[in-house]
């Protein structure tokens, strides 16, 4: 008895012991399927670094980019591990906001990396975030309902052909909207789709010299088709609509189309999630025939601030999550087809990948169609696709957001919230110092 109390003893102490050196690191990240797949499979990390605990903090889009923003540039040190986008990435490295990614392990394969997504996330030539997916946005739709129509979708869309398949494709009474697109306010949210859209119809944000264009015919062109599209074919309450909630939409077998996120595609033809899973088909995102499409490039992205104390631990986590193995771990999990998108040019060499997701194709032509430095069809000084490349623009992105989702809602008419926009654009430049 004395002999088993002892081991006991020692037992517990060890496991004291150990608790006391085993590091703690928290990651903060968005809520989406990628990214909760991935806090489910991190044992595989934990098993392989046990004096590494993670603690996870799961947020809503907007409410995520509010909180990270605010902790790293009040040096708040909450997070140890921040997941970000393509637009905050570049402006914080230059804040010196972020540390390089410089120890990430012999066997990382960097130069694997997409060029497309490595060139967003990197400064000086040295990547200070690692994408956990890259993505464009493309058109998925029901095969079906399109045939239905007696429609045939090209693989390059025109808008008007989207405008004139959404109204054949709505059969509201059987609960079918011919087209989701997102209404939530946020300039990662309506604003990331209604920019790309925006440099299609030859609209951009600012002039050459940093003039706001919101009172230009482009952008009433851009706002008056979407609202109007929006009323004729898409959902109840599309304000209130984000990403997840027209994925959830387009599971349910509810959207003839849905132009968002090229990494929806895995869900879209899951069949464990998605009740349309064999019916969906995917074409690049609409034109007007002016040279752009409305599709845009991002990231999300792991990266790590410059105030953490656990930096070492850190870049652990981060080589694991966006390593190649991770890939291969999702794979031999859920399949191929689940395998984070869009980051890896040996994902797409993969002819196991290339027949398991018949949007492999697609999604890279969009990722690679996207060009950041020249996003619009006229002259701008700024860079970026579905944003503009400064720091004013979260704040301004979102105010514009609110004004024209209130458009959407009926709240407001377009022309007055693209009057309230110019104004908007007007005041942060002048406050700013872009303009006089």
């Amino acid at each position: 008895m004395k002999l088993r109390t002892l081991t006991l003893g020692l037992l517990s102490a060890s496991a004291l012991a150990f608790a006391a050196h085993a590091e703690s690191i928290t990651i903060a990240t968005v809520n989406n399927g990628d990214m909760v797949r991935m806090q489910k499979l991190t044992d595989d990390f934990t098993s392989k670094n046990p004096d590494i605990q993670l603690n996870w903090v799961t947020l809503e889009e907007n409410v995520l980019r509010e909180r990270v923003t605010t902790d790293i540039a009040t040096k708040g040190g909450q997070y140890d591990v921040m997941t970000i986008g393509t637009y905050e990435v570049p402006i914080w490295a230059k804040q010196s906001w972020l540390l390089p990614l410089d120890k990430l392990g012999d066997d990382y394969d960097a130069k694997d990396i997409i060029p497309a997504i490595a060139g967003g996330l990197s400064v000086d030539g040295k990547l200070y975030a690692a994408p956990f997916y890259g993505e464009s946005s493309f058109v998925m739709y029901r095969k079906d309902l399109m045939e239905k129509a007696g429609l045939t979708m090209p693989d390059a869309p025109t808008w008007d052909f989207i405008k004139q398949a959404a109204e054949k494709m709505t059969d509201r009474a059987n609960g079918v909207n011919g087209v989701c697109l997102r209404g939530k306010a946020g300039w990662g949210e309506n604003m990331a789709f209604l920019t790309a859209m925006s440099n299609s119809f030859g609209a951009r944000w600012f002039d050459e010299n940093w003039k706001p264009q919101f009172d230009q015919p482009e952008w009433k062109n851009t706002l008056q088709f979407y609202v109007d599209l929006m009323k004729a074919a898409g959902p109840e309450g599309a304000s209130s609509n984000g990403f997840n909630e027209n994925l959830a939409l387009f599971q349910q077998g509810k959207c003839g189309m849905w132009i968002d996120a090229t990494v929806a595609a895995s869900f879209v033809s899951d069949p464990k999630a998605s009740t349309v899973a064999d019916k969906v088909g995917y074409a690049l995102a609409p034109d007007n025939g002016l040279g752009k499409r409305g599709n845009w490039l991002w990231a999300w992205s792991l990266a790590i601030p410059a105030g953490t104390q656990k930096a070492d631990a850190a870049q652990k986590f981060v080589s694991w999550a966006t390593s190649k193995g991770y890939a291969e771990l999702v794979a031999s999990k859920e399949g191929w087809a689940n395998a984070p998108p869009g980051t890896r040019t040996s994902l797409y060499a993969n002819p196991e990948y290339q027949k398991a997701a018949p949007f492999a194709k697609m999604t890279l032509d969009s990722i690679n169609a996207a060009d950041p430095t020249h996003p619009t069809v006229k002259p701008v000084p700024y860079v970026g696709v579905q944003f503009v490349a400064i720091p004013e623009f979260q704040g301004l992105g979102t105010t514009v957001g609110q004004l024209f989702s209130a458009a959407l809602a009926g709240q407001s008419s377009v022309d007055d919230a693209l009057k309230q926009a110019q104004d908007a654009a007007t005041a942060a430049m002048t406050e700013g110092g872009y303009i006089q």
